[in-house]
């Protein structure tokens, strides 16, 4: 049995994703009750990342709000665990959901929406697991609670015998490293300010939030269209990060990009004009058109020069070896694309010398805990990102008082030592 409802949160700056400017968002809760209990899951439906088009954002949210309150009435794990009811519902009952869906109402949701929609229940499912067996969900992906090893999904031997648990790091640690989202329309210094600026007592431009956090992460949302303002942009913020002693970037190209010179170039423009912004660049991140199958770009010659990390290439792990393939060196993990489907990516990757990063996709409230224990459990490149804190930070002060240093960044961390119990530890 199933449940979800929509909790809205209004954002107090925009939050620009490519060339759509985003000012509100619906936060869909799901609870999900199997394995002898109930289960809790949270995510964004965040439309524009996960469904660019020229249809209205309101028409595109009312749509996938409809498909979360679908899978709602359909949503039913068949397995013995959380991962092999995961991944069962993922490649077996959704597909035919979503492919249904899609022609009842006339519309073409791209499948990183129907994902997105999916992953509050496999995160209640997943919830649920670990409170049934009165445990941290993290602790039980292993022979002791999985129906099936690796090989099983992977259809591959030489994974036999081997469980998620063996590729989580041996330490698990309770501070983590926290990246800040610097977006498009983000006010970089003091006097860019206008007036019109909300006075709430949060920061508003990218140097009081590295002053107020103790930031040293900043990762850099560009436009992959104008490759003069993309690097003035990095640039820009390098020079900020020079001032403040910030030691790593990441510059996103949000998909926009359609050929890797454009990336090569602004790559080596930077290492020939600006050498201490370059070596601060820890990773590219997702600079093509997320769907891999149609746009098989070789990317070997980016990734020679940076680490160059899929994110929404990165649907599953069949895509991950697609993209390993092409020439990705790195994943970029989203819980939003579900635990199972995140976990599983992670295994892949990691097996085949891949690094990773664990991203958000601007998740409150509930929605961080999942997120920040995967990026603490998986180990990355370094740290997590956590820009909820940017957007409404109010949307998660009741959770506040459960996981203080969770959803408050100082000192450049957020801190997990709160997080404790069955399930999620929410």
């Amino acid at each position: 049995m199933a449940f979800v409802r929509f909790i809205p949160v209004k954002m107090r700056l925009p939050l620009k994703f490519g060339a759509e400017t985003i000012h509100s968002i619906q936060i869909a809760h799901a609870e999900v009750s199997c394995f002898g209990a109930t289960g809790r899951g949270e995510t964004p439906l965040s439309v524009g990342w996960a469904w660019p088009a020229e249809l209205s954002f309101r028409f595109r949210e009312e749509k996938m709000i409809a498909f979360c309150e679908l899978l709602a009435r359909e949503y039913v794990p068949e397995g013995k665990d959380p991962m092999s009811a995961g991944y069962r519902f993922l490649t077996e009952r959704l597909p035919l959901l979503h492919q249904h869906f899609n022609r009842e109402h006339k519309v073409e949701m791209p499948h990183l929406a129907a994902l997105i929609c999916a992953s509050a229940f496999d995160l209640a499912m997943h919830d649920a697991f670990g409170i049934s067996r009165k445990m941290a969900t993290f602790d039980a992906y292993n022979a002791g609670f999985m129906e099936h090893d690796l090989a099983w999904f992977f259809q591959n031997g030489s994974f036999a015998g081997k469980y998620p648990q063996d590729f989580f790091v041996k330490e698990i640690p309770l501070e983590l490293p926290v990246w800040h989202l610097v977006g498009g329309k983000d006010l970089l210094r003091e006097s860019e300010r206008t007036g019109q600026e909300p006075e709430d007592g949060y920061p508003v431009s990218l140097e009081k939030w590295i002053e107020r956090d103790g930031l040293r992460c900043l990762k850099i949302k560009l436009t992959g269209r104008d490759a003069a303002w993309d690097y003035e942009r990095v640039v820009s913020v390098g020079r900020i990060a020079a001032e403040f002693g910030c030691d790593s970037l990441s510059p996103d190209f949000n998909c926009m990009v359609q050929t890797p010179r454009y990336v090569n170039d602004v790559l080596d423009r930077l290492k020939e004009q600006e050498p201490d912004v370059y070596r601060k660049l820890l990773y590219v991140e997702q600079p093509f058109p997320y769907d891999l199958e149609k746009n098989q770009i070789d990317v070997h010659a980016c990734a020679a020069r940076k680490p160059l990390f899929m994110d929404e290439s990165a649907h599953d792990w069949k895509f991950v070896r697609m993209g390993h393939a092409l020439g990705w060196n790195g994943v970029a993990l989203k819980v939003c694309k579900t635990m199972t489907g995140a976990l599983l990516s992670a295994c892949w990757a990691k097996a085949h010398d891949m690094a990773l990063m664990v991203q958000d996709l601007t998740n409150p409230m509930l929605a961080t805990i999942p997120h920040v224990l995967l990026a603490a459990h998986v180990g990355t490149i370094r740290g997590v990102e956590c820009n909820a804190p940017q957007f409404y930070p109010t949307a998660s002060l009741k959770d506040e008082k459960c996981h203080p240093g969770l959803y408050e960044r100082r000192n450049g961390v957020v801190r997990l030592s709160s997080i404790k119990g069955d399930g999620f530890g929410y």
